[in-house]
């Protein structure tokens, strides 16, 4: 029994949620997602009185079963991404280390020989109220997983000093150096 798949999905007022097929579309304040699923392994309905989304299996492979957890998370993902909207906070550390949002372009000096320009996609949103500091938001929670992750990976913090881009809250396990050992 898939524990995440058997509960049903609450829907948030002001989420609108419509099923035509095999496809679920999902709109609200924060923006509008769509999600089309296996009609073989998982069936979807929406329940108008309960406003509730259930998601069912058709039998018990462990593909099906795969699935239905994965399908209920994802539709879960999306009516909270529109209803409230997902965030990632970034920092980047580093002396001379620095990035400005202008227009739909990130600009970044991360010690490099030349600044980096990351092209904000459609449906994000990046602010940094301090030059030191970034937040990703936006409905799409993978979205914003992958904008965080493709910034830090310009300069990952590195083990000696932490200098770099970094999760807010992210531990970094710094090395002794060379003199530490003498």
């Amino acid at each position: 029994m898939s524990r995440i798949g058997n509960k049903s999905i609450p829907v948030i007022a002001g989420v609108d949620v419509k099923i035509s097929g095999n496809e679920i579309s999902t709109k609200g304040p924060k923006g509008a997602l769509s999600y089309s699923w296996d009609v073989e392994k998982v069936d979807v309905k929406f329940d108008e009185a309960a406003k509730e989304i259930v998601v069912t299996r058709s039998n018990d492979t462990r593909q099906c079963k795969a699935q239905h957890g994965l399908t209920r998370s994802l539709i879960d993902n999306m009516v909270v991404g529109c209803a409230n909207g997902w965030s990632k906070e970034l920092e980047i550390r580093g002396t001379g280390y620095r990035g400005a949002v202008q227009g739909k372009t990130l600009n970044l000096n991360l010690g490099y020989s030349h600044p980096i320009n990351y092209d904000i996609p459609e449906g994000i949103t990046i602010n940094m109220p301090d030059n030191t500091k970034i937040s990703v938001t936006g409905a799409d929670k993978q979205l914003v997983g992958q904008v965080a992750a493709d910034i830090r990976f310009f300069r990952r913090p590195e083990p000696y000093k932490g200098k770099g881009v970094r999760y807010v809250g992210e531990h970094i396990a710094l090395k002794e150096g060379k003199s530490a050992g003498k």
